[in-house]
């Protein structure tokens, strides 16, 4: 059979296979299972068997369920109060006021949650109703807190990076790092959409509290000190070479704990929740690398991703050609898979051809988070458009329209780092 019928073959069993509801985990095993049978003379049972206990057992991927930890202990937090209280006196004086901390409580929380979701449900939480009660439009304060709560996947720690990290083999903490300056670029450009739209609605911006003195306003930035230390113990740890990624994680745990106990939010049930609530997440995403890492063994078997990076390396496309191409895929795909299912099915077919390309691993790494958080807030499979239609009780399409110019910015910034690689390299290779 034909590269070409094998191919099709196998896509076909994996949408019959999905559609049928099993688990895209097992899915992904019982496809490679089919390439390896009809396809390899190598023992189907054996290779799966020594796959997936190499992808189990994995020494870097042990960040991912501590990282997921510290954001389940510290959803459970108050947090989002402190934090509410904390940024609103320094936004007052800005044009579009209170709508701004969503997007630094995002860009914040993001710092020391490695989940788009949850950063999205951990600042909706307290926002939503604030800034409702002060009159803000709801259809902005619904699509920038969409928009702002992807910047969990980009600024780190990031639960997309370390799955990219292990997929695609590449350092960790570099990614980390590589993340800090897209993702406030990011912050500013959504920051930035803010001003410009209260500059021309004036009308629909509420006025400005009481002046408060500056003293005052320190006053009230104490609230934000036990989070800065967190995002400092994580991020520094790394940046400065004294912790792993995976160690760092660790620290990032046992902060949150701190914080936790010193919030008197650290009880018996709360931990026990945080607890089951991070293993029901990691065991699933187990499940789906496990899957991914079999399936990319049947592919380099069977020769699917070489003879494919032949092919596109066949066309003479340009780099950004390539680029274009790759993103205008992943942001299709992000209508009908999840992040991280899109991240380990593709990364053993896609990642010979970005190679073949000469194009940084790294930079590589920070435009899928990107192109990643264009599908939390694209339907009908947007993760943010769920976890804000349970918050607000909104139909999925109306916050997916609101949540149209987030998603267009998202783009200008794919195009930024694209012209300016330098923004996303620089500060990985000064480590």
């Amino acid at each position: 059979m034909s590269d070409l019928g094998i191919a099709g073959l196998l896509i076909l069993a994996l949408f019959l296979i999905l559609g049928s509801g099993v688990w895209i985990g097992l899915t992904l095993s019982g496809v490679a299972w089919i390439a390896m049978q009809l396809f390899t003379s190598r023992p189907a049972g054996d290779a799966m068997a020594v796959t997936i206990w190499g992808s189990a057992s994995s020494w870097t991927l042990t960040a991912l369920p501590l990282f997921v930890w510290m954001g389940e202990i510290l959803f459970r937090t108050r947090l989002s109060q402190d934090m509410f209280k904390g940024l609103s006196p320094w936004m007052q004086r800005l044009p579009g006021r209170l709508l701004h901390t969503n997007v630094v409580g995002c860009a914040i929380f993001a710092a020391v949650s490695g989940s788009s979701a949850a950063t999205c449900a951990t600042i909706g939480k307290m926002t939503l109703p604030e800034l409702g009660r002060r009159g803000y439009p709801q259809d902005m304060v619904i699509g920038t807190l969409a928009g702002a709560g992807t910047l969990g996947l980009l600024i780190p720690p990031s639960i997309i990076m370390i799955v990219y990290g292990v997929a695609a083999d590449v350092s960790i903490a570099r990614l980390f790092i590589a993340g800090v300056v897209p993702g406030v670029l990011l912050a500013l450009l959504f920051s930035g959409y803010i001003a410009v739209w209260a500059l021309l609605h004036p009308d629909q911006v509420p006025a400005p509290d009481g002046r408060m003195r500056f003293a005052e306003k320190l006053a009230a930035s104490r609230s934000l000190i036990p989070v800065t230390l967190l995002i400092l113990a994580v991020l520094g740890s790394i940046y400065a070479g004294i912790a792993t990624a995976t160690e760092a994680a660790a620290v990032g745990v046992l902060g949150a704990l701190v914080i936790s106990a010193a919030q008197g939010s650290l009880r018996w049930q709360t931990f026990k929740d945080s607890l089951l609530g991070a293993t029901r997440l990691y065991c699933m995403m187990a499940l789906i690398l496990a899957g991914a890492a079999f399936l990319t063994l049947a592919m380099g078997y069977v020769g699917l991703p070489r003879h494919l990076a032949e092919w596109i390396g066949s066309l003479g496309l340009s780099r950004f050609q390539l680029v274009l191409i790759l993103a205008v895929f992943y942001i299709v795909l992000g209508c009908f898979l999840d992040g991280i299912s899109m991240v380990v099915l593709t990364m053993g077919v896609i990642m010979p051809t970005v190679t073949a390309a000469g194009i940084d691993p790294i930079w590589f790494g920070i435009f899928i988070v990107l192109v990643v958080e264009m599908a939390q807030i694209t339907p009908p499979v947007g993760f943010n458009l769920f976890v804000l239609q349970g918050m607000t009780g909104k139909d999925l399409l109306y916050i997916a329209r609101v949540t149209l110019p987030m998603f267009l910015l998202m783009v200008l910034a794919v195009l930024i780092i694209y012209a300016f690689p330098a923004l996303v390299t620089w500060l990985p290779r000064q480590m």
